[in-house]
Order: structure tokens, then C-alpha cells, then sequence
């Protein structure tokens, strides 16, 4: 490999002997942390490791093309290349495999993710944006398996946007006028996966800047390539997408991962084309290497061959890139072995100074709790029991705070019944512990700013003499179309949501008044519409993302679990994605499309706010609410709704419905009968017969699940009533189980209870097709009535007979 006259058009010849041995000296330094890392792992200092040694001087040449404004959509081998721009230290590293919980020392995620996770900070202080145009980015890792690439689409596509819509001012904070590259990167086993399919060919619809880098190793933990891809080549068979002169597509290059001046041409292209063009672009990096195998659960060593293991050592790239700068005089190989001492000392140090400042407030911790243990033993009659957990604890060189915590909850039991000043300042000295510990690992689920969803006021529906009745699906295109006027980030996007204005009409004529950037038809690809819709998000634009109907949310159920809610969580508040999902469901007939998952979506999407509305004006009052938010959430709009006529309210986009607030519909005084969207219709129908027999129910709405009642309403219903009957489509332990729990448990309101609680849901099946398979697969009206009869039956058999 022979130097160029002109190797890139950013080193000019008189610096590039600094530019590349400055590289050189990051290689180094992120293989020296790599290996010492491993070592942290194996001595038991850190839980697990999985490193980016072998995929160093691609990296290098990225980290050249990447500029201010730009984003990172990656995953955990991309060490080399935080470090190139400038985002991660030798400390910032060891501090993340030791899972420091202070943002200052580890910043990428306050120890919530393994190391090799990284992420910048797009939020300030408060939760408020920083300039994201003046800083380089990387959006939030995530360990599943390509879940990285969906986010990749969207932050793409903010490009695209902020390059094309005028009304959005051109000082904005987050573009320079759609100039910025979003750059993704995948192990060449993970291409296998559909998240990479589905936005590999997504990007190639919308031609956004997009560069994905495919680090390939031949390898996929133990699994060669020929199990993982046809022809076992990505670019291979990627081939079709290239694009020519007869129609859109990809640039793809494909480029040896140790030939460092290829890298840089190779980066330097991929930039220049997406950056200036808007194509998308792959850049196949083959024959890499990964000289530690998968992670510190295993070794390389017994799955490959003797002659791989040697080929390997002889094209690492780090050793490739030593012997370019001897044989092309820009360093001695004494001045290489110099350089590399100074570099281990440095990662050692820097190794040492990250432990210190974990371990150091943990043994601060550790001894304070040992002064309050040794004056509950000095009193306790259980001294003999007391002082070895002490001394234990004490003997500790390298505590966590499990054995803090574990040993001052032991001594506490060993202490129940006796009486001691002694005892309840070790229990004061606990709960002060806890309260300032526990958050360390649990706070930031919601945003902590002044715009979250639960600070937003409510604004009530305005009537006037001439609100007129309408289809409510009238209600919320004409809201839609106040939103869109008063926020030019504003932006929606779903299959049929476009030309056709949704399947419902509820974007009627949207496309056409806004243009096709702001309201756009996809493909039937649900996992990259959430994709988009998160991406477009962490970029300061305000999208909403169509699924058509609430069952094909299991499409992309997993980007909203793993990705989408747990991005304020795994970042402890330092990035979001205010994406709005839009979706309608409820009472649909058939198998696959009346499902009403709501159990499994609740459990699996902590993080995100699942807003569950009985009508239209409910439902616009809630999109009003969310723009007002820095929150993300899903919103169920009731399908069999759009045709039912409600009063048009005359402040559009301003009326707000509140998140967390549940509403009463009937006054009742016998059962409390909760429930929430389309079947509170059938209760409210249920509601007429059961007064006739003399039973007087009380409805009240959930409005939205997650959260869940702030203002514990519900109890106070219970109160009165006395009796409490949850109805639910979803199946038998779905959400009717969590609303229970909450209201009995959380709430208390079995104080209250004459009678016992119940649930009253669909059956364990699919609903059958037709409405005689809706009559039988889920709660009806003569259901409920016969439920609700039952109960008060058993409470006033005489009053109520059978």
C-alpha cells in the first residue's frame, strides 16, 4: 500500500504526516482499551465486554467525513470512532464498563448500558434542545440485533425535510439547510435481519443521505458467512440497488478494512454523494478482522482455523496501517514502539483514574452505613449476628452498593422487636440511601422538563350557536389541518395516510394543501414508519407515524419497546423522541384485524404514553396536547368512530385533553364499571337496561392507560359503589389485569370493596369474523348486563333475584 500525491482533498500534504500518526495514535489507544477491557472483565472488576478491536481504521476514515450537524446510527463496535470525533476518553470508556452512574464521569448513559453504547447529549440541563448543528451527534445505541438501522431512515430524512420546507426558519438549531449525513453501522451477520432489508430498501424510495457502513469480519459471534448471507457477500447481492442513469438508487463501494487510504477515498466519496446529492450510499468494509472474537463470553479461538487466526494477524488493520506509515517513511518503527509504550500507560492510567472515581463514592457510602451497622450492634442483643456482616462488609476492598444495601436490610431483620435510637437512624440512614441511590438507576423513564405531557394543562372543547354536528372524522381533519398550519415541523406519514387522506378521511385534502413532504404515502413497511417517525424526531421535527391499524403496531412493536421507550431512560435525560404514533383499532371484526393487544403493548412500551380516546374530539385533544409535550405516544383512535356525529369545536388545535386523567361519563351509585375507547359505547347501551331492573352503574373513562390515573379518581368512586367491574376487549390477564391491579393495589381501593372485584374481557381467541363473531369472541351489551347482574346478585340475592 503506497502513499498518494493527494490521498483526500481535507489533508493537504504539508500535515498529513500529523493527520495520519494522530490516527495512528487513536488506533492504538482504542485496541490498548479494548484488550485492557477484556482484562477488567475476565478479573471480575467489570460485568461484560464487547469491544470494537479489528474495526479501527475504518472508523478513522469515517470519523474524517463526519461533520458538525451530523448523526451516528450505530452500534457497539464504534469505539474507534467516538474517539476520532472527540466523544469518548480512555476514562469516558472504563467508566462505562464499570457502569459509573454519574453522567459527568460516564456520559453515555450513566451506566444504564453495557459499555460500547454511545450516545451524545442533544438535550441541555432543563430537557431543552442544544444546537445540534453545532456539535456532532450520535443517536442512542441499542444492543438488538439492527434495531439501530429503522432510527438510521429518519434521521436521514430530517435532511431531506429541513432542506425543502421553507416555512421552517433556516436558523434552526438542528440543520444547515439539509446538509448533514446520517451514517449507520451493522456487522455483516446482522444485514440478515429485516430491520436492515426493510430501511435499506426504504431509503432507497425516499433517496435520503444516508450512509451505512458494513463492518464485515466473516463472522457473526461463531456463525460464518456462508450461514448468514447468499454469495456471502452484502454488496453482492445488494448489487440491484445501484443506481445508474435510468433510475434511482444506492451508491455502493466496497472497500478493504485495512487499506487506510481507500477508507479515506472511500468516506470521502460516500459523504460528498449523500451530503450533496441526497443518495444513499453502502460502503461494504470486508476484510475485517475482530482479533478478540464476539465479547468477553467466549473466545475466537474455537471457531476458527488455524489459517484464519494467521491471516488475521497478519491483515489486522492496526498492523497493516503500522507497516504503511514504515514503508512510507512517516514513522520509524522505534518511533511506532515509543508512541505504543506511551499509549499503554496512558490507557492504564486512564484505566485507573475511571475506577477511581467509581469506587471512590461507593466506599464513601459503604463507610458511613459501617458507622450507623457498628451502633446498632454495640446495643442490639443480635451482636453476634450483626458483627460478621459488619466485618464482612468492612473486609470488602471493592464493594457495590448490593452489599451495602443487603447488609444493612439483614441487620434490620436481625432487629425486629427491639427498641433502640440506634435502630431508627440506621432505618432513617436507609431510606435517605435509597431515595438517593434507586433513582440512579430508575428516573428518567419521562421527561423531567417543564414539557412533559403530565405539566401540560387541559383546554376544553369551545362551542359556539354554530357548532354543527359533523362525522367526527371531520373533527380531526379539520384539527390536523390547524396543527399543520401553526407548526411547519409538523409532519405525518403512513401507509394510504397521504393522497387518499388515511383510509378514514381523516387527513382529507391535507397532501394537497401541505405538499407531499409534510403529509406522504409509504410502503407497507411498518417498523421504518415508527423508524422514520424517531429519527425525524431526535432531529427537532414534530412527526406523526401512521400504523394503519392497531394489530399491525406488532410489526414494529419491537423498535417501540427497545428503541422509541427507553430513549429518555438509557440516555438518563439527555436525548428524546417526541414521535407521535398514530393508530385505530377497537371492535374490528376477524382475526387479523380486531386484535386488541393492549396488555402486551403496555408491558413492553414503559417509556412511551398509550393514550386510549372514546371519541374524535377526545382524540384531537390529545394530538394538541402532545405537540405541547416533548413526549413520546401512541394514540388509539376508535375505527367504528369516524362516522358517529359529534359537535365540531371551534378552537381547533388548542383544546387539549389531559394524559393521566380519567373522566366519569354516568354517575352511578351501585358498581363502578371502568373501561375505555369503543366499549364504552355498548356499556353506556348496557347502562339503559340495567336501570330498568334497577341498578344504577357508574362509567368512567380511562382516556389513557400509561399513566394510569393520576389523580386516583377511580378510588373515590370505589368509595361510593362500593363495587368495582373492569371491562376489556383485549384477552382474558391483558390490560383489564393491569387496570385492576392499579385500582386495587396501587390505589387501595380493596379498603372500600362489599363485593369481590372483577374482570369482564374478551375471550382467550381471536375475535372470530362477521358480527356474530365480534357477539362471541368479545363483551357485549347483554355480557355486561348479565355480569354486572351477577355481581349485585351476589351482594342482594333478594333484591336481585335470578
Amino acid at each position: 500500500m503506497q502513499a498518494t500525491e493527494n490521498p483526500t482533498v481535507s489533508l493537504k500534504k504539508e500535515d498529513f504526516k500529523n493527520e495520519v500518526l494522530k490516527d495512528y495514535k487513536i488506533a492504538v489507544t482504542s485496541r490498548e482499551c479494548s484488550l485492557l477491557g477484556r482484562r477488567e472483565v475476565l478479573t471480575g472488576k467489570a460485568k461484560f465486554g464487547i469491544f470494537g478491536d479489528g474495526k479501527e481504521l475504518p472508523q478513522l476514515a469515517w470519523a474524517r467525513a463526519f461533520e458538525n450537524g451530523d448523526f451516528r446510527s450505530g452500534y457497539y463496535r464504534d469505539q474507534t470512532f467516538m474517539m476520532a470525533i472527540g466523544e469518548l476518553t480512555i476514562e469516558q470508556f472504563f467508566a462505562g464498563l464499570y457502569a459509573n452512574t454519574d453522567i459527568k464521569e460516564e456520559p453515555m448513559s450513566a451506566g444504564r448500558q453495557m459499555g460500547g453504547h454511545f450516545a451524545t447529549h442533544s438535550l441541555d440541563e432543563k430537557g431543552n434542545w442544544k444546537r445540534l448543528i453545532d456539535q456532532k451527534n450520535s443517536s442512542s445505541d441499542i444492543s438488538p440485533t439492527a434495531g439501530q438501522m429503522p432510527r438510521l431512515l429518519g434521521l436521514a430524512q430530517a435532511s431531506k425535510v429541513y432542506r425543502h420546507n421553507d416555512l421552517i426558519p433556516a436558523d434552526n438549531g438542528f440543520s444547515n439547510k439539509g446538509n448533514e449525513v446520517a451514517w449507520g453501522t451493522i456487522g455483516n451477520a446482522s444485514t440478515s435481519e429485516g430491520h436492515f432489508w426493510e430501511t435499506f430498501n426504504a431509503a432507497g424510495v425516499l433517496q435520503v443521505p444516508m450512509v451505512i457502513s458494513v463492518w464485515d469480519d466473516d463472522y457473526g459471534i461463531s456463525v460464518h458467512a456462508r450461514h448468514q448471507t447468499t454469495k456471502e457477500s452484502i454488496s453482492k447481492i445488494q448489487a440491484g440497488f445501484q443506481r445508474n442513469e435510468d433510475g434511482k438508487g444506492y451508491e455502493i463501494i466496497v472497500v478493504k478494512g485495512w487499506d487506510y487510504v481507500a477508507l479515506v477515498e472511500a468516506y470521502e466519496k460516500a459523504s460528498k454523494i449523500a451530503r450533496e446529492e441526497h443518495v444513499p450510499v453502502m460502503i461494504h468494509v470486508d476484510e475485517l478482522t475482530q482479533p478478540q472474537g464476539h465479547s468477553t463470553s467466549g473466545s475466537h479461538e474455537r471457531y476458527k482455523d488455524e489459517e484464519r487466526l494467521a491471516w488475521e494477524v497478519e491483515y489486522d488493520c492496526n498492523a497493516q496501517f503500522r507497516k504503511w506509515l514504515i514503508e512510507n517513511d512517516f514513522a520509524t518503527d522505534d518511533e511506532l514502539s515509543a508512541l505504543e509504550k506511551d499509549i499503554k500507560k496512558e490507557v492504564r492510567n486512564g484505566k485507573k483514574a475511571a475506577w477511581t472515581a467509581f469506587i471512590n463514592p461507593i466506599l464513601k457510602e459503604r463507610d458511613e452505613a459501617v458507622q450507623h451497622l457498628e451502633k446498632v450492634a454495640n446495643v442490639s442483643d443480635n451482636q453476634v449476628f450483626i458483627q460478621p456482616l459488619i466485618s464482612k462488609l468492612k473486609e470488602t476492598k471493592e464493594p457495590i452498593r448490593k452489599e451495602v444495601f443487603e447488609t444493612i436490610k439483614q441487620t434490620l431483620r436481625y432487629t425486629i422487636g427491639e427498641n433502640h435510637d440506634e435502630i431508627d437512624q440506621l432505618k432513617a440512614f436507609l431510606s435517605d440511601y435509597e431515595s438517593t441511590i434507586q433513582p440512579k438507576y430508575s428516573d428518567y423513564l419521562f421527561s423531567k422538563s417543564d414539557k412533559a405531557v403530565v405539566n401540560i394543562q387541559a383546554v376544553d372543547p369551545v362551542y359556539n350557536e354554530e357548532s354543527n354536528e359533523v362525522d367526527a372524522r371531520v373533527i380531526m381533519r379539520d384539527n390536523f389541518d390547524a396543527l399543520f398550519a401553526a407548526h411547519p415541523e409538523v409532519m405525518v406519514f403512513g401507509e394510504d395516510a397521504g393522497e387518499i387522506g388515511d383510509v378514514n378521511q381523516g387527513l382529507e385534502g391535507m397532501q394537497e394543501k401541505y405538499g407531499e413532504l409534510r403529509v406522504s404515502d409509504t410502503g407497507i413497511r411498518e417498523a421504518t414508519i415508527l423508524g422514520q417517525g424517531i429519527g425525524l424526531a431526535m432531529r427537532g421535527l414534530r412527526p406523526i407515524a401512521e400504523i394503519q391499524y392497531l394489530d399491525y403496531l406488532l410489526y414494529c412493536l419491537q423498535i417501540m419497546s427497545d428503541d422509541l421507550a427507553t430513549v429518555q431512560y438509557r440516555t438518563a435525560g439527555k436525548q428524546k423522541a417526541p414521535v407521535i404514533i398514530r393508530t385505530r383499532g377497537h371492535r374490528l371484526e376477524g382475526i387479523w384485524h380486531s386484535g386488541s393487544p393492549m396488555g402486551g403493548i403496555i408491558n413492553l412500551v414503559r417509556g412511551i404514553h398509550v393514550l386510549v380516546p372514546r371519541n374524535m374530539t377526545k382524540a384531537a385533544g390529545f394530538y394538541n396536547t402532545l405537540m405541547a409535550s416533548d413526549e413520546p405516544a401512541l394514540i388509539v383512535e376508535c375505527l367504528n368512530g369516524y362516522r358517529l356525529k359529534e359537535k365540531l369545536p371551534v378552537n381547533l388545535g388548542e383544546f387539549r385533553t389531559p394524559v393521566g386523567v380519567v373522566e366519569t361519563i354516568k354517575t352511578g351509585s351501585d358498581i363502578t364499571v371502568v373501561s375505555y375507547g369503543s366499549t364504552l359505547r355498548i356499556i353506556e347501551e348496557a347502562a339503559v337496561e340495567l336501570e330498568r331492573v334497577g341498578i344504577d352503574i357508574e362509567i368512567i373513562d380511562i382516556q389513557s392507560l400509561l399513566p394510569f390515573d393520576l389523580n386516583h379518581d377511580i378510588v373515590k368512586s370505589v368509595q361510593n359503589t362500593n363495587r368495582l367491574l373492569v371491562i376489556d376487549e383485549d384477552v382474558p390477564g391483558g390490560a383489564s389485569a393491569f387496570i385492576l391491579q392499579k385500582i386495587v393495589d396501587e390505589q387501595n381501593a380493596w379498603r372500600y370493596l362489599d363485593s369481590k372485584p372483577q374482570c369482564l374481557s374478551a375471550r382467550a381467541h381471536r375475535p372470530a369474523y362477521s358480527t356474530d363473531g365480534d357477539y362471541f369472541s368479545k363483551p357485549s351489551k347483554d355480557d355486561i348486563f348479565d355480569k354486572v347482574y351477577e355481581i349485585m346478585h351476589e351482594a342482594m340475592p333478594a333484591r336481585y333475584p335470578r
